[in-house]
């Protein structure tokens, strides 16, 4: 069964930093390569950051410069660093299987709230 497990999350202040782990089970860890998306308020889903199985990684536009997506294969696990947040980041985080043999696996996210 695969399940991807979202934590991190929260509250924080204008200025400040989070960091968001996504904890995977079921699927083989170094086979897929993995993003984050993000959706806010009354908006779309839009991806954040993604990392290849080779550790490439791509950003969008939305936070480029403020975070910094990493993975660990030996513990399952990717990460998402963000700093400088800002209130408009306020979202849904969602961790997901962007490609490979377990395409299309999603968490079931986590909240971060930045206030102003």
């Amino acid at each position: 069964q695969v399940q991807l497990v979202e934590s991190g999350g929260g509250l924080v202040q204008s200025g400040g930093s989070l960091r968001l782990t996504c904890t995977a089970s079921g699927i083989i860890f170094s086979d897929n390569s993995m993003g984050w998306y993000r959706q806010r308020p009354g908006n779309e889903r839009e991806s954040v950051a993604a990392i290849s199985t080779v550790g490439r990684q791509v950003y969008g536009e939305s936070m480029k410069g403020r975070v910094a997506i990493s993975r660990d294969t030996v513990q399952s696990t990717l990460y998402l660093q963000m700093n400088s947040l800002q209130p408009e980041d306020t979202a849904v985080y969602y961790c997901a299987v962007v490609a490979g043999p377990n395409f299309g696996a999603w968490g079931q996210g986590t909240q971060v709230t930045v206030s102003s």
